[in-house]
């Protein structure tokens, strides 16, 4: 399969954020694309550049509620108080900003669909906190819960996989789809006893007809890339046996040691294996479709650094190997790649 992947920027999908000095700040995208362009990304054949476009209204009622856009939508006009209990400011131009957020994973899924290319990369993006009807943790509007609701409405795609390797758990995915049998939710974060939002915990696997389709994997502080890895053989195993039909995967950095609000100790490394697995994943099962989000990350150099070795690994698989030792030993078609 020949493998072409769409990378996002531009000043509009910038704009999200809460100032500088808020650890969801502006420039969080700056330092991404400077460590893209210094590793010569942006000249790999493979990879094509794509400029945000902002969702309408409507697609972003697929997932939230009317009155709660409103809500966005008026309070982003004054630019004061919170979208939630504390934690979201409502600054001036979140609306535009969160439904640009929007929009870019939407266009990522349409040339997606549309065989314009087969995978696609959208620095920020990944906003897994927000409900249906609230913002929640810098999120405001939840651009992972619109594209899996636009990917059954405009495709019908029904069988779709999430991965989320931030360290927060992903409550605003999780718990929107909890009783839905068809998508399968798999998130490795920080244990929920030690880190906000203090949800996802191993026996929650999902209510009702989706029993058994979800897989909350909690990481005690101080996890690094060894743990991730024995854990990982979970999540190959959950693909075998629900193979989707499309890919969605939140690679948050701020799992990285040294995020200055998370306690996990990963390298980028990890970061570049859950890539390169979810491509040969996507690949088997769903004719190589892999949308992938940024997430959190609060240490510029390190989500610039976490970040750029996923798009390195998508834009050069299936030519890129890893090595050796870091790879389980269980998985022995890694040998063939």
């Amino acid at each position: 399969m020949k493998h072409t992947l769409c990378v996002y920027r531009g000043a509009a999908l910038a704009r999200y954020g809460f100032g500088h000095g808020h650890p969801f700040s502006p420039d969080r995208l700056d330092a991404f694309y400077q460590e893209f362009q210094q590793q010569q990304l942006a000249h790999h054949p493979a990879i094509t550049l794509c400029d945000p476009c902002q969702a309408s209204q409507e697609q972003i009622e697929w997932f939230h509620d009317h009155d709660y856009v409103e809500k966005v939508k008026q309070l982003s006009e004054v630019g004061l108080g919170f979208l939630d209990n504390g934690d979201t400011p409502a600054v001036k131009g979140i609306y535009e900003a969160a439904a640009t957020v929007v929009g870019t994973v939407l266009d990522g899924m349409e040339r997606i669909m549309a065989g314009r290319c087969d995978k696609v990369f959208i620095p920020i993006a990944g906003l897994h906190h927000a409900s249906r009807n609230s913002a929640a943790g810098f999120c405001v509007f939840n651009d992972c819960g619109v594209v899996i609701e636009a990917l059954r409405r405009c495709y019908n795609i029904k069988k779709i996989a999430y991965v989320d390797i931030d360290a927060h758990h992903g409550d605003g995915v999780f718990y929107s789809f909890e009783n839905d049998p068809d998508l399968y939710f798999a998130d490795f974060h920080e244990d929920g006893h030690y880190l906000y939002p203090g949800t996802g915990f191993d026996d929650e696997t999902g209510k009702g007809p989706a029993k058994g389709t979800k897989l909350n994997i909690n990481m005690p502080p101080d996890s690094n890339d060894e743990d991730f890895l024995e854990k990982w053989s979970e999540v190959e195993a959950f693909f075998e046996s629900h193979a989707p039909e499309f890919v969605l995967f939140q690679c948050g950095a701020d799992s990285i040691a040294g995020d200055p609000i998370t306690h996990l100790r990963y390298t980028p490394q990890s970061h570049a294996y859950a890539a390169e697995r979810l491509c040969y994943l996507a690949d088997k099962y769903a004719q190589g479709r892999l949308l992938v989000m940024g997430g959190g990350g609060y240490n510029h150099k390190s989500l610039a650094r976490a970040w750029c070795a996923v798009v390195d690994k998508m834009a050069n698989y299936p030519g890129s190997t890893l090595k050796k030792n870091f790879l389980p030993r269980s998985h022995e078609e890694h040998e063939e790649i």
